[in-house]
């Protein structure tokens, strides 16, 4: 495949105008001003710039004003550095206009048809910002004007015209006034497949002619068709141009992900998520990128998977976006009860494109694993532990760490490659354990002796472990929702807590546990609760319990949560 033509630096259409002073473009959404990592610069900017030295023009840009990575539209940039004072002047001095058109519920139908949005708004908790008091001395004021353009239903196109440029200032000021936008899951906005906020038009002042210069930016086709529709939910897949708008919207999130071979070696990553269920718009569908290669995973086979044609019609979709191949994993309601190897569940062949080798090679900044797309209805590596992963590779230099349901042992790849002392992976699957031998020993880390894998049921190696006052600087717990041994069956609503107790008896003073479920059914709260009761109940007390976030590619959908939770408890 060519990641190139998948996600490529910029993209023609984008470029609304340009000429010796003045650049302005399109941006879409999901593509941040700047960059939120500096050491992988997938921002607007950057893009722009390296766009235009791959086409031999100077690449400087004037930087003046910045869109939310989620909010699309015009933004313009100079082209030389002698008129940058001037627009700093214009963009300063409030001279540049700019207006937005966003999509919101439950703005009153007696309202006027124009009126202005006065307030003063400050920084508030959770990176929202909020409505104070007009006194307030950490306040900013925030003016705002409003025209309705369209309504049908509850749902109104609003014309925006912003005259001061505060953070959030559209976004939280109609909230306040009862008329959250569309999508804004900060703010409570209506279920809508992205946030409904477009920067369409901006109009200055051109530095050089010094005449009026107005620059427009297409109300993107989702908005509109929110405004016409409300959410399509299911029926995106029976829309064509909403199915195409949501993909592409989800790979162009995926950018720094895509191309992350322009960040060196150390951050390459070839696999990830490319589609995340409802936090992508895309419900009961996510794909996830393998090398060359993509699987799609269908969840439920009622729904929206009930139609066949429905599930050829995203097929091809997927088929269309460049990857060699596409593998089909089907996941029932139970999945843990079912035969993962069924192979009218997980074909073994792709159901679009060339098949990959039985076993590939995938790379998770630098670290090489080893994945098969056709066995069964798992891979050998779950992708939302990516950044657990990373932060085991720097917690573990000089540690002794304990990796219980090791699985293929991708933990235990990760401390070792970051200097564990020693590592113990345990996991009752032997079929498993040897699959993560294969990946410790392709990195060339089981030669020293230091790393050992046991084949047993977890609880009854810690109880031994205990009794032999074993002890671990680092004890990973990531345990299945649902599974069944000899031992008996293991239910994590139920039985992590008595889990998370045995850990901790292992655990060395001024050790840390990484604890992680993914089962659907614990809140982030819940979990916690579940952590402070097995402290309780071990004797041991916390000196921290920091929740962690999902990687990026795992957006949670609209008011949810996402579905792996993972603290990191440092003991006394």
């Amino acid at each position: 495949m060519d990641r190139a033509r998948v996600w490529p630096t910029f993209r023609d259409g984008w470029i609304v105008h340009g000429d010796a002073d003045l650049l302005a473009i399109d941006k879409p959404f999901g593509v941040s001003s700047q960059a939120v990592d500096p050491e992988r610069p997938d921002d607007i900017v950057t893009r722009l710039k390296t766009y235009l030295a791959e086409r031999g023009s100077d690449p400087y840009l004037g930087v003046h004003q910045r869109l939310d990575r989620d909010t699309s539209g015009v933004m313009v940039f100079a082209r030389r550095r002698d008129i940058n004072v001037d627009l700093a002047a214009q963009f300063e001095g409030r001279r540049v206009r700019k207006t937005y058109v966003a999509c919101v519920s439950g703005w009153p139908s007696g309202r006027q048809r124009s009126t202005t949005l006065r307030d003063t708004v400050a920084p508030g908790p959770d990176g929202r910002m909020q409505i104070v008091p007009a006194r307030s001395p950490r306040g900013k004021e925030a003016i705002t004007d409003v025209r309705v353009l369209e309504r049908f239903g509850d749902r109104t196109m609003l014309a925006l015209e912003l005259r001061t440029g505060r953070t959030h200032q559209a976004r939280v000021q109609l909230a306040h006034a009862g008329a959250p936008i569309a999508g804004d899951l900060l703010y409570g906005g209506a279920p809508a497949s992205r946030l409904m906020l477009h920067a369409d038009e901006l109009s200055l002042l051109h530095p050089t002619s010094r005449r009026p210069v107005r620059f427009r930016a297409p109300v993107p086709a989702e908005l509109n068709r929110w405004i016409q529709h409300g959410h399509l939910g299911d029926g995106v897949y029976d829309d064509a141009t909403a199915l195409d708008g949501a993909l592409g919207r989800a790979v162009e999130r995926r950018w720094a992900l895509g191309r992350s071979t322009d960040f060196g070696p150390d951050r390459e990553t070839t696999a990830f998520r490319l589609v995340n269920e409802l936090g992508d718009a895309l419900p009961r569908l996510a794909v996830d990128v393998y090398g060359s290669w993509i699987v799609a995973q269908l969840y439920g086979e009622d729904g929206p998977w009930a139609d066949p044609a429905r599930r050829q019609r995203v097929l091809d979709r997927l088929d269309a976006l460049g990857f060699d191949g596409v593998y089909l994993k089907i996941r029932p309601k139970q999945a843990n009860l079912v035969d993962g190897r069924r192979q009218e569940l997980a074909p073994p062949f792709p159901v679009r494109g060339v098949a990959a080798p039985d076993e590939i090679t995938i790379l998770e900044e630098g670290m090489p694993l080893h994945v098969r797309l056709g066995d069964g209805l798992s891979t050998g590596l779950f992708l939302d532990q990516r950044d657990n992963r990373r932060r085991v590779r720097a917690l573990a230099t000089g540690k002794t760490v304990a990796n219980l349901f090791s699985y293929t042992c991708a933990f235990t790849l990760a401390a070792a490659l970051g200097g564990a002392a020693s590592t113990v992976s345990v996991d009752a699957s032997v079929s498993a354990l040897e699959r993560g031998r294969e990946n410790l020993a392709r990195a060339g880390v089981l030669e020293d002796g230091r790393h050992t894998l046991v084949v047993s049921d977890v609880f009854t190696w810690l109880s031994r472990a205990a009794h032999r006052r074993e002890r671990f600087d680092l004890v990973i717990l990531d345990p299945p929702s649902y599974s069944t041994t000899r031992r008996g069956r293991f239910v994590a609503a139920e039985d992590y807590g008595a889990l998370a107790t045995s850990a901790l008896a292992v655990l060395a003073p001024e050790g840390r546990l990484l604890a992680c479920t993914n089962h659907r059914g614990i809140s982030r709260t819940r979990f916690r609760r579940i952590l402070r009761d097995a402290l309780g109940g071990s004797g041991r007390k916390a000196t921290q319990m920091k929740d962690l976030a999902e990687p990026a590619d795992f957006p949670a959908g609209p008011g949810g949560e996402g579905h792996m939770k993972s603290v990191l408890v440092t003991v006394q």
